[in-house]
Parts: C-alpha cells; structure tokens; sequence
C-alpha cells in the first residue's frame, strides 16, 4: 500500500502529471531556466513538452512530418542521438530591436527511422529565451519530395489566453488581394477559441499561461518551404501546424514544400518567459539563415516622406513628390517614397529629373511596384514586371541607373511554396542593384531582413491606412497599436506607416499627438514611413520638428520598460549614446507609471508630451532620476536623453 501511494504521489508535483519513464531525450538552456523533454510512445508517435523554472508552460505536443511518399508521424524508432553541443553565434541587424546580437543555445539530434527505414532527424536547440525545433530530411534523391503536413503542435493548458490575428481566406477582399496579413488581433481570448477563418491564425502568435508568456513563430525560409500558419481550430487549447491555402501561389507556381533530398523545414520557434524576456527575445532573427554573401554597404536606414498616406492617389504627381523632395530635406530625412502609378502619372524621365532634383537636397526616391500576375486584380502600375528574372533585372538596372536607392513592392499571393520563393527572388536580384525592399500585401517576415540585409520593412499588419479608412479601425488605434510590439513587430520589421499630427479626412482621430510622437520609436522599420504632410508639419513647435528630425534609423539596444498587450507600452532604445523612451496608453483611462531608468545612469534630457489642450504639446526637461509618469487616455510621450 505504501509503495502504491509513493508511485501515485511521485507523478505529481504541484498538482502538474509527470511521467514516470524517463523521457527519450531532456535539453536545457545554457541558464538552466529552460527546459524541454522528448517523448516516443509504444505506436511510435513523438511529442515534447516545454518546462520553464522546472515547471511545465506546455502540455506534452506532437511532432512529426508527413512526406507525399512516406510518413514520420508514427511508428518511429530511435537510431541515435547525439551529444549536446554549444552553439554560438554572432551576427549584425540594419533593422530591428539590436544591431549587433549574440545567439548561445544548447542543441541535440535525434535521428530516427519509420517503418520503412526512411531516416529523419529532429533537432532541438534552447536557448535562455526559448525552444526551436526542426526536421532534416537527409539522404539524396533526384526526385522532387512534397511534404503533405505537419503533426507539430502547441498544446496549452485550459487557464492559458491568447492574442492571435486570424488569417484572411485567399482571394478574398478588395480586388481579391488576400491573404495579406492585415486583420485586427482578437486579445486575451481563451485557447481553443476557434478563429473566425477557415484560413486559422497567423504567427507570431502570443500566450498566457499564469506568470509565463509564450510567443510562437517561425523562422529560417531558404525558398523550398511554404509559409506555415495555425490551424482553424484548437481543441482543447491543442494548435496545429497547418499549410496555405489552394489559390496563395504565383501563377501556375507550387502550393507545398518541395525539395530534393536532402533538405530541412523551417524552425518553429518558441520564445518563453516573463514578458519583458519575450520581448527582449531575437529567436526569429537567430533561427533565421545566415546573411548571404555581397556588400551591402548601400544599405541606410532611415526615415521616409510619403505623400500617399493621407493625400492618397491624386498626389502621386510630379510637383507634390517635389514638394515631399523639399519637405524630407527640411525635416533631415533620407528618403521620399513615390507611391502608385508613378510611371503613369509622371513617367520614368521626368522621374529622373526629381531624382536629380533629390540629390542636390540629400534625399534619396523609393519607387512603388506591383508584384503581381494573375493572381489578384489590382491595376495599380508597374505592374507584372517583377515576374520573371530577365524582366526584374532589366527594371532594376534601368531604376539603379537613375539613382534609386530602393523599392516597395505590393500585392503578393500569400504563403504558398513558389510565393515564398519569388520575395528571396526579387531580395536576390534587388541586392545585385543595391536596391533596398519593402514588402506591402505581403506575408510575415520571418527573419528574411537577416538573410537578406537589403530587406528593410514589410507590412504584414492592420496598419496606418486602415485606420484612415475606416471609423472602427480608428477607433481602435490605441489598442491595436499597443498589441503589436508583442506579436507582429515582435521579431521582424513592420511598415506601420505610423503618426499623423493632423486631420484624417472623414475620421476621427482617437488618439493624442503624444501617442503618435511615441510610435515611431515604439515600432521597429528599416525604412520607416511617416504619414505627416508638410502642411501638418508647419503647424507643430519647433522642438518637435528637432525631435523628428533625428530619430534614427538603426537602434542598438531595446529594453521593455512596461506593458501588456492590448493595454501599455513602454519601450526603452537606444542609439549609439542616446537612449529614448516611448511610451503609449492602449486604454481610455489614465495611468500612473512607475519606471526605473537607472539602467542609462545618469542623464539628462527633454520630455515630449500632450498639452492642456487638444492636439496641444509641451516639451519639458526631465533627469534619469524621476521615476513617477502620468499617461493620460490613449495618449503617450517620448524622453529623449543625449547629454
């Protein structure tokens, strides 16, 4: 009796099941804060589990891959596993939360054979800030190997809540342009709530589970797997892998993974611990390949004007992008993207002649394209001449000649095999042009901007045009706004296309100029994009136009101050010796914060905040030393310290 009551006791701690075999395999991270254990039960299924502080964060998940010809979901057997080995690596960012990162994790192979002696492995490394995981399909084969699915899961306890943006259903929307990643995140819902799509959820995906955030994603495309997403339904808080949709392809280009042997999935990435670790978090950058060879030296961070944010198509003409020419030269900054339609609207030779006028004030043109062929019915031009390689080539030679530094490229067909293929295609070829690439209707990043350092920004959100689209989207800003550094902008760069200090025609704006002060900093963009327009620009103090004037482009260090999804952010950067701190409200009630800034030791500097009256600022002098912040309803503020 007594040993019965010791067995049943001895599989319970904290109230949590444990196993009672030992597990097939138990990796740890270099810190011993992590955990993750590797089962293979009797039908030959495996699975993992996730500890944090010892304790489980996630109920026991499957793994496992399917192949057009054979499966590695079940009736696998162990062949070998080899030892732990360090990995350590070093490597530098143009955009994102730091520029210069080290990645340490410990990583284990398990090579393993199914039921008809077809090998594959399953490597693991943990790292201080979480799991990654992938399969190796090895051998050689001159035939093409599909794979079908993924048994890969992320299986939560009951009392865990989530933060996920559904993922639109192909060809659905204006002029049939989706999926393009730009629907409104649903915040703190119970795990297994279904999404509102068939198409499921797309990454990163977040998760709360009693004092232990979880961040999912992946990371490490090399153009011969598709983008993967969540599955429509999660029963039991159990989420799936699953693969695009029919139809998210470039045309008559494949829909599935395709290789020949040997070759490797993606990295499914799992960023775990308290919320300012997940945030601090660079798994989707770590995971990502390597940067590939060439000078990349052409590469500049920056801010861009941009007319079309707020004056739309009409202004796509030859004297406004002068008159954007003019104002990004007052305003300090590098770039001036020409939207739509330019070719039609003012041609390629008179666009020679406002790149000239350009260089004469330091400021540099971004030229808009359409990506696509058959696959949407957008009509916006350039179109259809990034299709094939002679054809992108040529245009990138013919724009590189004029002297433009870079290009924004729209209306992708989503997260098919050979669409994930043609964004490395034009990263490839625009880099052999010194082209800088931004990527609009487009999919998630996933640590592209590492590969290829040319790749400053993509959209990939429910952004700024929305909101001057639509009431409801506007009134959501705040709290939009206050989710995304935790999920969208949580790894790669996003073209948010952020701050407005003036009228949006026919909206109303519900938040404070102080909340769109902060956003720049608050976001993260290569090449980031503000909506203000000279005439806004010329009503705003001058100690505004000095802040804007040099925000950087490139950030070193970033730092979660404060926040939860949906609710507060304050994010703490720096670049080279100065450290700004931004912060935004995502509530309609004011907050009291307390913040320690004794991590910048002791500095001075000014405090940009929202006035006593509407659209009002006040600039303020401010020390490292105070602590108490007042933030006002769906407002913000920036300190700026550089002395």
């Amino acid at each position: 009796m007594k040993l019965w009551v010791a067995l049943l006791l001895s599989t319970f701690v904290c109230g949590t099941p444990m196993a009672l075999a030992a597990p097939l395999s138990k990796i740890t991270s270099p810190d011993n804060n992590i955990s993750v254990t590797i089962d293979l039960d009797d039908a030959g299924q495996l699975s993992y589990q996730l500890f944090r502080q010892q304790q489980p964060v996630m109920e026991p998940s499957a793994l496992g891959i399917s192949l057009h010809n054979t499966d590695f979901t079940h009736d696998l057997s162990l062949v070998s596993k080899s030892s732990l080995e360090t990995i350590r690596e070093h490597y530098s960012l143009k955009t994102g939360k730091a520029s210069e990162i080290d990645y340490v994790a410990k990583e284990q192979r398990l090579h393993f054979r199914n039921a008809a002696s077809h090998p594959v492995a399953l490597v693991l490394r943990v790292s201080n800030d979480g799991l990654a995981f992938r399969y190796e399909l090895g051998g050689e084969s001159q035939d093409i190997r599909v794979v079908m699915s993924e048994a890969s899961s992320f299986n939560f306890y009951a009392d865990t809540q989530a933060w996920l943006q559904p993922k639109s259903v192909v060809k659905s929307g204006w002029m049939q342009t989706n999926p393009s990643y730009e629907e409104s995140y649903e915040m703190a819902m119970p795990v297994g709530t279904a999404s509102p799509t068939q198409a499921g959820w797309i990454y990163p995906a977040l998760f709360h589970y009693k004092d232990t955030w979880i961040a999912i994603s992946e990371a490490g495309m090399d153009g011969h797997y598709s983008g993967t997403n969540l599955a429509q339904n999660s029963p039991s808080g159990n989420y799936q892998i699953r693969m695009p949709q029919a139809g998210e392809v470039t045309t008559n280009g494949a829909l599935l993974s395709q290789a020949k042997l040997p070759f490797n999935s993606p990295w499914r990435i799992i960023a775990v611990g308290t919320l300012a670790q997940v945030y601090a978090s660079t798994l989707g950058t770590d995971l990502a390949l390597p940067e590939v060879e060439g000078d990349f030296d052409f590469v500049k961070p920056g801010i861009a004007a941009w007319s079309w944010g707020l004056l739309k198509d009409d202004a796509t003409v030859y004297p406004v992008q002068k008159e954007f020419i003019d104002y990004a030269a007052t305003m300090h900054w590098p770039y001036v993207l020409v939207d739509a339609d330019w070719d039609v609207k003012i041609g390629y030779d008179k666009i020679a002649e406002l790149v000239q006028y350009a260089a004469t004030k330091n400021v540099a043109l971004l030229l808009w394209y359409n990506s696509s062929g058959a696959w949407n019915d957008t009509v916006y031009t350039p179109k259809s001449r990034l299709l094939t390689r002679a054809d992108r080539r040529a245009e990138f030679a013919r724009i590189h000649q004029m002297g433009i530094r870079g290009i924004k490229v729209d209306f992708f067909p989503g997260d098919g095999q050979s669409a994930m293929h043609y964004y490395q295609d034009i990263l490839a070829d625009a880099a052999d042009f010194k082209l800088m690439v931004n990527f609009h209707g487009a999919t998630l990043p996933r640590g592209m901007q590492r590969t290829y350092p040319n790749f400053l920004t993509s959209e990939a959100i429910k952004g700024f045009e929305m909101i001057t689209f639509d009431q409801k989207t506007a009134n959501a800003e705040a709290s939009h706004a206050t989710t995304i550094p935790f999920t969208r902008n949580l790894f790669d760069p996003m073209d948010f296309t952020p701050m407005v200090l003036g009228d949006i025609p026919n909206i109303e704006r519900k938040t404070t100029n102080g909340f769109q002060l902060a956003l720049p900093v608050i976001f993260t963009s290569g090449i980031q994009h503000l909506v203000t327009t000279p005439e806004q620009m010329s009503q705003v103090p001058d100690y505004v136009k000095t802040y804007l004037q040099n925000i950087p482009g490139q950030w070193d260090e970033s730092r979660l101050l404060d926040g939860i999804p949906g609710k507060l952010v304050v994010i703490a950067r720096r670049a080279g010796n100065t450290w700004y701190v931004a912060a935004i409200n995502g509530e309609d009630k004011a907050k009291a914060l307390q913040l320690d800034l004794v991590f910048m030791g002791k500095q001075q500097g000014n405090m940009l905040s929202d006035g006593p009256l509407p659209r009002s600022m006040v600039e303020t002098d401010i020390d490292s030393k105070q602590t108490a912040f007042a933030l006002p309803a769906s407002a913000g503020f920036v300190l700026v310290f550089n002395k």
